[in-house]
């Protein structure tokens, strides 16, 4: 049996949620949310490695109209983000809207009922009038094929599947990648194992973290003093939106950053050739900018080893390296990140006349409109879609952008009694003309690096190119003459 609903939201990390929310306040209550784990949280709930926490501050990596005065810490670690997320699923009382243990495995348009059949992994289908895709792009775990590797005896996992039956205490521990999430537990577990290999294909440009506690007196004030928080917000804002002018073309503001990293890491690092290993050859920006305090000094231990000669071959009970060393490894972590610009290609998503979104993607590139709808396939959303991630700021500003175009696009459809908003392929068009336009003169372009903000063509589908705040503006009212609406709603 089919369920049908008004909007169907698949996935409940923060888009997931922040969507359900926004259409709470709008007064549409005919909906469902699709959760394959079995609670709330996504990337938050399914990354629980050692260190683990957020590289942007807690007080403005949350949702505006739900602030959290009791952060532990300005940079919050991942038990409290995935509490507050939980928090928020009580508060909203969402979880009476969410299908647990439910994966979609894809979604088609039927043209005769102008809606979306959503297929499932158990057989199960929902109808829906709006498809809303709050998966975002770090939930597909990057794993690469080494050489060999289904001889290793020993245990390997992903920083996102993290084994914590598995005891590291003395063990020789081989990690690759050297990812946001390697950058953060790389720390935690070298006093801890016995000896830890570093395989590093590129080095992060790694900032110092302006991390504390936050003190007592702070948190009775922003639960005292009405607007306190939001204040401090503002401020951390501002002070993020700025890092976007040295991203969009402003190299020399980034070479003032390069400074500040080489001192950090001539803080961390007593041993020169270990400083020459970590130190980029790539302008700050060109890769996703990473913050640690102690993530150079866990280098610079005597029982980490970083190589940078790459991986040839996995053997029984080791790992040799490029230059032909053999070390001798209990375990392999994977600290190389996510699918990212080919996050949706497991789907089977069909639009108009049975278009294929893997296969238009995988020709055109991922194109859309603001990042949020396609030209092709009406009354279907992105959230924190292509071309709408952040190096500098919040992406949770950029879903309540989102979200709400989302639901004035919905209301904008019912005003008219139109079953299908489809955006106009022009419209679309110059929206992707416009924000390459601007990628190609920015750093991640210009930077002189490869980085997972690029597809396999070279070109940016991740990052949005500019400040947030005009993203905000872009979004704020859905134009009708965008789409095209056509059908009666039924």
């Amino acid at each position: 049996m089919t369920e049908r609903f008004k909007v169907v939201i698949v996935g409940t990390g923060f888009s997931g949620l922040g969507q359900a929310i926004q259409l709470e306040k709008a007064g549409i209550r005919d909906y469902v949310i699709l959760e394959k784990a079995d609670e709330v949280g996504g990337t938050w709930r399914d990354n629980s490695y050692p260190g683990c926490a957020c590289d942007v501050q807690s007080h403005m990596y949350s949702f505006s109209y739900e602030q959290n005065p009791d952060w532990s810490r300005s940079f919050s670690p991942q038990p409290e983000i995935f509490d507050y997320l939980k928090g928020v699923a009580d508060k909203y009382r969402l979880r009476e809207k969410i299908r647990f243990g439910i994966e979609i495995t894809g979604a088609h348009w039927d043209e005769g009922e102008r809606r979306w059949t959503v297929e499932t992994k158990s057989g199960q289908e929902f109808s829906a009038r709006f498809l809303v895709s709050g998966v975002g792009g770090l939930h597909i775990p990057q794993i690469p094929e080494l050489p060999g590797i289904e001889k290793f005896k020993g245990q390997k996992w992903h920083s996102a599947q993290w084994n914590h039956e598995y005891d590291l205490k003395g063990k020789k521990v081989a990690v690759v990648g050297t990812g946001a999430s390697a950058v953060q537990f790389v720390p935690k577990i070298a006093p801890e194992v016995g000896e830890l290999t570093l395989f590093q294909r590129t080095p992060p440009w790694i900032m110092p973290k302006p991390d504390h506690a936050m003190p007592g007196w702070a948190k009775t004030l922003f639960r005292r003093v009405p607007g306190t928080q939001r204040a401090y917000r503002n401020v951390l804002y501002w002070l993020l939106e700025a890092r976007a002018i040295g991203f969009n073309g402003h190299p020399a503001i980034m070479k003032a950053g390069e400074l500040i990293a080489r001192r950090n890491i001539a803080k961390g690092i007593k041993d020169p050739a270990l400083r020459r290993k970590v130190t980029p050859d790539y302008t700050m920006g060109c890769k996703r900018v990473l913050i640690s305090n102690d993530y150079y000094p866990a280098l610079d231990r005597s029982n980490v080893d970083v190589v940078t000669s790459g991986v040839r071959e996995v053997k029984a009970h080791s790992v040799v390296d490029g230059a032909g060393v053999e070390h001798e490894v209990d375990a392999i972590i994977y600290g190389t990140g996510f699918h990212v610009t080919d996050a949706l290609e497991y789907l089977d998503i069909t639009g108009v006349e049975g278009r294929s979104l893997a296969k238009t993607w995988a020709t055109n590139g991922l194109e859309t409109h603001k990042g949020i709808t396609v030209s092709g396939f009406p009354n279907l959303f992105f959230l924190l879609g292509p071309n709408t991630a952040l190096g500098h700021n919040s992406v949770v500003f950029m879903i309540e952008s989102q979200s709400r175009y989302v639901v004035d696009a919905i209301k904008l459809a019912d005003s008219r009694d139109a079953a299908a908003l489809n955006v106009r392929p022009g419209v679309q068009d110059r929206f992707q003309a416009e924000i390459q336009d601007k990628l190609v003169k920015g750093v991640w372009t210009q930077g002189g690096c490869k980085s997972w903000y690029l597809d396999a063509k070279g070109v940016n589908r991740t990052i949005w190119p500019g400040f947030t705040w005009r993203y905000w503006l872009e979004t704020r009212k859905v134009d009708p003459s965008d789409y095209e609406l056509s059908g009666r709603a039924r």
